[in-house]
């Protein structure tokens, strides 16, 4: 599983030119799933997201978490993370997991944060999405199951 976050003052998702989802200040998650992701790896990813002291305290050190600042998340699939680059010049997907399994995986991860009490608005899997935002930093981390939790 692999996920890039982005500390954003806001974000929207258009489906057909019209808003689907948007939040304000939070994170922008853009999530992918390979071969061997289950449960267990999304549980963990999960609890080290709604965890990460990433947002500024007063002292402007990176103290605070989602919850601390009563943050939302928007969650957004993004199969290409795992996007091979390696030979040529046309990315390889063959490393992305099969889309059902992706897509039930992602609804489970979404699952998950929100049972941690976070607020999670969703983009749509597999749909063509236009995602804006403003990243606030810049602060954006990848966070990787293979990296992280070996």
């Amino acid at each position: 599983m692999k996920v890039v976050l982005q500390n954003v003052l806001n974000c929207e998702v258009k489906i057909k030119d019209k808003v689907y989802s948007s939040i304000d200040r939070g994170f922008l998650l853009l999530v992918s799933f390979t071969d061997g992701d289950n449960l267990d790896i999304i549980n963990k990813t999960a609890n080290k997201i709604s965890k990460l002291r990433v947002f500024m305290d007063e002292n402007g050190k990176t103290n605070l978490s989602l919850l601390d600042v009563n943050g939302k998340i928007m969650s957004v699939s993004q199969f290409t993370l795992y996007a091979d680059v390696k030979k040529g010049n046309r990315p390889s997907f063959t490393n992305c997991l099969d889309f059902n399994k992706a897509k039930e995986l992602y609804q489970q991860f979404n699952l998950e944060l929100k049972k941690l009490n976070l607020i999670v608005e969703e983009g749509v899997f597999g749909e063509d999405m236009k995602v804006s935002f403003v990243n606030d930093g810049p602060f954006t981390l990848v966070i990787d199951s293979k990296e992280v939790f070996k």
